[in-house]
């Protein structure tokens, strides 16, 4: 049975017996770090704009927890747009994205820190999610006040969106690390303008950059192929690895891409992204991805879920499909 904490202003947070002994990350007023994985759960807008109520979001709420999403990790319900209302207080609230909506023409700069001061204030732990669309390259300045910033202006459920925000979020990502990351904008999987294909290259690429992973369809309805995307504890643990360095485009032929980022433990996350229209061969090079020339990996396909047969040296070269990609971990032998 779900209970959950209706919050006066902004989210509902999950609470999931089964789950309690996770530990959650958000901004804490004291001198705890928070944030320190990038923030998962579900947002209200891309799907239903404001076109929202209670039902909608306690039926969310139990479909996190039905479907098992809240288990590996999804933790907030957030109501993002059209609930206004005055008469509240920060009672129950675990997270705030602070929009630039209707701002007044005051500067970014001045706006934000003051609630981030707020914030600090209250004895209550809040994530504090900075939303001014990238306007005033606030990867430089917000790692200081808020625990995430948007790069990007709206995302759309198109492949041009989803291309355009990663290219864009992909320029910050030496500002990126525990407690502050770069926010390219909410999923759009499961919302039916794509292909399960992109969508798959969709959630792997947001998943590398250490992007916040929230949800953007709706979970009630989601289907398998839906949830098995969204459920892909491998690539999850890609995004959350606690050594938080956000991946990035490390090679490119057109539109044949490589990405990569360090993990723990010496491994390395390497995506072959083939943004062109026909199959093509990929080809990620150590030297490109930060190992050593001659170092022998092993990889795992994150998307299979199995080992490549033979352990690799030099390179790692693989067909991927048209909008697709390939995923892998690599692990080095030892004595890397």
């Amino acid at each position: 049975m779900l209970s959950v904490l209706l919050v006066g202003i902004l989210v509902v947070m999950l609470w999931d017996p089964t789950n309690a002994a996770r530990s959650i990350h958000r901004r804490l007023s004291s001198k705890e770090l928070v944030g320190n994985r990038p923030q998962m759960g579900w947002n209200s807008w891309n799907h239903f704009g404001c076109n929202i109520d209670e039902n909608i979001i306690r039926g969310t709420a139990d479909a996190m927890v039905s479907t098992g999403l809240s288990k590996i990790g999804y933790e907030y319900v957030n109501i993002d747009d059209c609930w206004g209302e005055l008469n509240r207080d920060s009672q129950g609230i675990d997270y705030l994205k602070y929009d630039n909506c209707y701002n007044g023409g005051i500067n970014p700069q001045d706006r934000y820190p003051k609630m981030s001061d707020a914030l600090s204030k209250i004895d209550r732990p809040i994530f504090y999610s900075m939303c001014e669309w990238g306007d005033q390259n606030p990867a430089i300045w917000a790692p200081k006040i808020a625990n995430s910033w948007r790069t990007t202006g709206d995302i759309q459920d198109s492949w041009e969106s989803i291309t355009a925000n990663a290219d864009q979020n992909d320029k910050w990502a030496a500002y990126a690390g525990p407690s502050g990351w770069n926010d390219p904008d909410m999923l759009e999987v499961g919302n039916g303008n794509m292909t399960s294909v992109e969508y798959q290259s969709h959630f792997s690429i947001w998943a590398l950059m250490k992007a916040p992973l929230l949800i953007g369809c709706d979970i009630r309805s989601a289907t398998p192929v839906t949830l098995e995307i969204l459920s892909n504890s491998e690539v999850i643990n890609v995004n959350q690895d606690p050594l938080g360095v956000q991946g990035k485009k490390v090679g490119e032929q057109g539109d044949l891409e490589v990405w990569a980022g360090p993990l723990s433990n010496n491994e390395v996350a390497v995506i072959l992204w083939n943004r062109s229209g026909s199959q093509a061969s990929i080809t990620a090079k150590w030297v490109d991805i930060g190992l050593p020339s001659d170092a022998a990996v092993k990889a795992r396909d994150l998307w299979v879920h199995s080992y490549l047969p033979s352990t690799l040296q030099s390179n790692l070269t693989s067909t991927v499909d048209s909008h697709a990609c390939k995923m892998y971990v690599l692990t080095p032998s030892s004595g890397y």
